[in-house]
C-alpha cells in the first residue's frame, strides 16, 4: 500500500505538468473557483453550527460535571474532547460537502479524465450525450453510496470522540476515511470507462486502496494554500487519479 501511496503523489507533480504542457486551464480554473466559492461559505455555516453544537454541550453538560467534581483532569479531559468533536464534526461536514460537490461536477470531472486518458494513451474518445449521462448517473450512485458508508463511520466515530484518551485518535481514523472516499471517486472515471461495474470497481479500488488515500491526502493537503490550493485542488485530483490507474494498468497490477 505505501508504495501505491507514493505513486499518488507522484502523480500530482505529474499532473501538474501535463497540465500545463496541454494548456488544460480552462477545464481547471471554472470548477476551481465555483468550488472555493462553495467551501469558504459552506465552512462559515459549518464554524457556525459546530459551534453551537459544542457550546451546548459543554454548557449544558460538561460543565454542571465539572462544578460538581472540581477536578483539573476532568477540565484538560473535557476540553480535550471539546477539541477533538469539533475536528470530527469539521471532517464529516466537510465529507457531505464533498459529496454534493463531486455529484454535481460529475460531468465536468468525467470528461477531463476522460481527456486525459485520451492524451495519455494517443487516442479519441468520440463524445457522447448517452455515455455523459451514464457517467453521471454511475458518479452518482457511488457518491450516495460513499455518502452512506462514510456517514456511519464518522457517527461512530462521533461517539468514540466523546470517550476520554481514546477518542483522541478519532481524527487521524475520520482523515484517513475522509481520504480513502474521496479518492475513491477520482479513481472511478478510470474505471468506468475501463467498463467495470460498481461491484468491480469497488474490488479494484480496494485492493489498490494506496492510491486512493494517497490521492485524497493530497487534495485535502492542497487546502493548506489558502486561494491557490482551493481552486486547484479538485481537477488536480482528477488528472493525477486518472495518471495513478493509467501507471497501475501499464505495470499489470
Amino acid at each position: 500500500m505505501l508504495k501505491e501511496i507514493v505513486i499518488a503523489f507522484q502523480s500530482y507533480g505529474q499532473a501538474h505538468r501535463f497540465i500545463r504542457e496541454h494548456r488544460l486551464w480552462k477545464w481547471i480554473l471554472i470548477p476551481g473557483i465555483l468550488y472555493m466559492l462553495l467551501f469558504v461559505t459552506g465552512m462559515y455555516f459549518f464554524w457556525q453550527s459546530s459551534n453551537d453544537a459544542v457550546s451546548w454541550l459543554s454548557q449544558n453538560i460538561w460543565e454542571r460535571w465539572l462544578k460538581k467534581e472540581n477536578s483539573e483532569i476532568l477540565s484538560f479531559l473535557f476540553v480535550m474532547a471539546g477539541l477533538i468533536l469539533r475536528l470530527v464534526l469539521l471532517l464529516f461536514y466537510f465529507s457531505l460537502f464533498k459529496f454534493l460537490f463531486l455529484i454535481v461536477g460529475s460531468p465536468l470531472f468525467a470528461y477531463l479524465s476522460e481527456k486525459t486518458e485520451s492524451i495519455l494513451e494517443g487516442k479519441d474518445y468520440p463524445f457522447s450525450w448517452k455515455q455523459l449521462l451514464i457517467d453521471i448517473w454511475r458518479g452518482t450512485r457511488i457518491a450516495l453510496r460513499n455518502a452512506l458508508w462514510q456517514t456511519v463511520y464518522t457517527v461512530s466515530l462521533l461517539l468514540l470522540s466523546l470517550i476520554p484518551i481514546v477518542g483522541w485518535i478519532t481524527p487521524v481514523i475520520a482523515l484517513s476515511l475522509e481520504c480513502f472516499y474521496y479518492g475513491f471517486s477520482m479513481l472511478d472515471y478510470s474505471c468506468e470507462r475501463a467498463r467495470l461495474t460498481p461491484a468491480q470497481s469497488i474490488d479494484f479500488i480496494t485492493r489498490h486502496r494506496g492510491l486512493a488515500i494517497g490521492n485524497g491526502f493530497l487534495f485535502y493537503l492542497m487546502h493548506a494554500v489558502p486561494f491557490a490550493g482551493w481552486v486547484l485542488a479538485p481537477a488536480y485530483a482528477v488528472v493525477a487519479a486518472t495518471m495513478s490507474v493509467y501507471r497501475i494498468k501499464q505495470s499489470g497490477a
